[in-house]
């Protein structure tokens, strides 16, 4: 490696050994290095309001939170389609790899919900302020993924009916079926993920705002709090209770 000194004493590398030899930036578009470019920092940094914009310095919390979730919602919506594809397919296993992201995708989002928790409640209302009829049954990220999700059902149910089997003959034979019991398990996995997610959601809202006041879209907090159980799959967690019920006639 061949090197000049400078005054200084200091050596500068003059071949491609050098790492520093490799910041100039190659890539189009704006940025003063490929990081910048190829993440368009400069675009999605200046999606935030700025200081002069908010009602309260906390617009900025709330709005960090809610757009990564929403960049999260778009890769899981994207890996489910994509593993959902695979499963369709006959390539279980290789989908069950893409169904795995979403379940990451899922739980980074609930574990982003306690900043929100940062904010007093009463700071929280001058957020509230600049938020107008927006509301997370508007957020477009999980509205695609509810787009998918029932494909995944419609999936176990035709390897269900290739395989001659019903859900609980599935549960019983579970090593024989192991592709396909995997699957009954992911998809059980998202429902409780998605689940967490919602029950996280609620607490956040009302340790916030309160139970007995209404959303920015005029819906009851309680309301909000109803939906925290709801199930994609009813089916596979019924299936738990006709299990026990068949080990007590056989077993």
């Amino acid at each position: 490696m061949t090197s000049s000194v400078h005054a200084n004493g200091a050596s500068s590398a003059k071949d491609a050994d050098d790492p520093f030899a490799l910041a100039e930036p190659v890539l189009e578009g704006p940025g003063t290095s490929d990081y910048e470019r190829y993440l368009r920092t400069e675009e999605l940094l200046a999606l935030q309001k700025g200081p002069d914009q908010w009602l309260h310095r906390d617009e900025l919390l709330f709005t960090v939170v809610h757009q990564s979730a929403e960049l999260w919602l778009k890769l899981a919506a994207s890996e489910l389609e994509h593993g959902l594809e695979l499963v369709q397919a006959g390539r279980t296993s290789a989908g069950l790899r893409y169904l795995r992201r979403v379940q990451m995708c899922l739980t980074y989002i609930s574990e982003s919900m306690p900043m929100l928790e940062e904010m007093t409640p009463w700071d929280y209302q001058h957020v509230r302020k600049a938020l107008g009829h927006g509301s997370g049954f508007d957020s477009p990220g999980f509205n695609e993924l509810r787009k998918f999700i029932p494909q995944l059902g419609e999936c176990l149910q035709q390897g269900l009916a290739v395989a001659g089997l019903s859900l609980t003959d599935l549960f019983v034979q579970a090593e024989e079926y192991e592709e396909l019991y995997q699957l009954a398990e992911m998809m059980i996995d998202l429902d409780e993920r998605l689940m967490a997610w919602r029950d996280r959601h609620f607490r956040v809202v009302e340790r916030t705002i309160g139970f007995n006041v209404r959303g920015t879209q005029g819906t009851p907090v309680e309301v909000i709090g109803g939906l925290r159980d709801r199930k994609f799959f009813p089916d596979l967690w019924d299936v738990r209770s006709d299990l026990s019920n068949l080990a007590d006639e056989v077993l």
